[in-house]
This record gives structure tokens, C-alpha cells and sequence, in this order.
């Protein structure tokens, strides 16, 4: 299930860093500990950064927009209404220098889906845990390698094992996943001297770390299962952290969603 949530900025021109996924990260963890009995140690959702009308400037995003929106998902319905009706008790939200005022949620309408779909990320992309290898999370590691692919396909395969929903004949049964990089986009961005790979700030247990994120389309070759895994839970690493979240190319997500009722509990 994926939302909407939409806020009202009161403070335009007001900032947030570049990249703001671990204040978005902070928040929704204080929100989620509320229902630490329910929710504890349950890591399977994912969400963008936030979205509205912006400029860079030296602080970061400035944001100019009357609406900012967020987009989470999860395949747990009960987080997602335990989030949205602890979101809403608030009578505003502080994230970085904004000051945003719970408005609505809305619901997205999933398509069905194939065994190819093209993505793009709304969220950057993370393929090395730093953890596991803290003099190797930064390293560039060519879109259009296999070790691209194959980096992705082990992160997936062992959260879906992990997530206990799947058998291990279905796990040995999704062995066909290929991602493939938009050559074209790739080429554009050459020719234009601009980046696709960043090096973010991310916090575990903590820790601060520093991990290369990639931000480009892709075209995913998988089981429709594992495709909806990956729309649900997100793509890489830390995607419970605001990471790899993906989002369907080429299609208006405002042509497909329908208004949801929020639910104060």
C-alpha cells in the first residue's frame, strides 16, 4: 500500500539539507515508537523525500510551495494507519526549518504489474551497506555492470526471505532480476557534467556513515512478485531509512490516486 500525505507549508522560502532523509527518518520513528509493541523491530516500509516546488540554495532546498507531499509505503496497512493517525494528532511538524500542517492523505491505485518496469527513483538508491563494509560503502560501482545488478539482487532476495511472506521454493523460484540503467539518461547526464551518484549521510545505531546513493531510471527485469515487493519496501539498502524508494516512469501519480479518509484512533 502506498500514501500521500499531503502538508501545508506555512513558512515558504524555509529550508531543509539537500538531502533530509534521516530528519524524515527521525520523524517517522518517533511517531512509529508510539506503537513500539505493535511495530517493534518491523522495518518493511519506505518513503521519498519530500516533494514540492523548490530552489537550491547554500542552506539546501527552499521550499515555495503552499503544499509539500510525502510519499510512504508498506505492505502493512496497520503501520500506515498507525502513522497517518499519529500525523495527524499534530497540530504542525518541524522538519529542518519547515513548519508543514498535516492537510491529507491521499491513496495510490497500484497497476498490475510485469515482469519489466521501468522506475525511476524518488529517493536515492543505496547498494553497500556500511556496516558490513565500512572501507567500501562509497565505492562507485558502474549502473551498467553486473555487479549492479547482482548487489541489488542479493539486497532483495535476503529482505524478502527475511520478511518471513515467502516460501524458500518461491525465493529459489525469483532467480530472474536484471536492472537495467537508461543508457540515454546516463549519457545526457555526461554530457552535461552533472551527477547521478552522491555520497549521502545516513545513521545507524548511533552511527553516522557515509553511503553512495544513485539517483536514475531503470528498467527492473523480475517476478511481478518481487516487483511489488520493491514498490512496497523500496529498492538497496536503508530502505527503511528513506532510501530506494521507486516509483513507476513515464505516469502522473496524481492520475492515480483517490482521497482517503484519515482515522484518528
Amino acid at each position: 500500500m502506498r500514501i500521500r500525505i499531503v502538508f501545508g507549508l506555512s513558512n515558504k522560502g524555509a529550508t531543509v539539507p539537500f538531502h533530509h532523509q534521516f530528519l524524515l527518518a527521525n520523524v517517522i520513528n518517533t511517531h512509529l515508537d508510539k506503537y513500539k509493541d505493535a511495530f517493534r523491530g518491523y522495518n518493511l516500509y519506505n518513503f521519498s523525500g519530500l516533494k514540492g516546488q523548490t530552489k537550491v540554495g547554500k542552506e539546501g532546498l527552499h521550499f515555495y510551495s503552499n503544499k509539500v507531499t510525502l510519499v510512504f509505503s508498506s505492505p502493512n496497512e496497520e503501520l500506515i494507519d498507525a502513522l497517518i493517525a499519529s500525523v495527524f494528532k499534530q497540530q504542525q511538524l518541524e522538519i529542518g526549518k519547515l513548519l508543514l500542517i498535516p492537510l491529507s492523505v491521499e491513496k495510490e491505485i497500484i497497476p498490475p504489474m510485469n515482469f519489466e518496469m521501468k522506475y525511476i527513483c524518488i529517493s536515492p538508491l543505496v547498494l553497500l551497506h556500511p556496516a558490513e563494509n565500512p572501507t567500501d560503502s562509497k565505492r562507485f560501482i558502474l549502473p551498467t555492470s553486473d555487479e549492479f545488478s547482482d548487489v541489488l539482487y542479493d539486497s532483495t532476495m535476503l529482505r524478502m526471505e527475511k520478511s518471513g511472506s515467502y516460501t524458500q521454493e518461491q525465493i529459489t523460484s525469483f532467480y530472474k532480476f536484471q536492472v537495467v540503467p537508461d543508457k540515454a539518461y546516463l549519457e545526457k547526464i555526461k554530457d552535461e557534467e552533472k551527477k547521478f551518484a552522491r555520497i549521502f549521510p545516513a545513521f545507524d545505531k548511533g552511527n553516522k556513515y557515509e553511503v553512495r546513493g544513485y539517483t536514475l531510471p531503470i528498467t527492473l527485469y523480475a517476478d511481478p512478485v518481487v516487483q511489488s515487493f520493491i514498490y512496497d519496501c523500496g529498492l538497496g539498502i536503508y530502505t527503511y531509512k528513506g532510501f530506494g524508494m521507486m516509483d513507476l516512469a513515464n505516469s502522473d501519480p496524481n492520475q492515480r490516486t483517490i482521497p482517503m479518509e484519515v482515522k484518528l484512533d
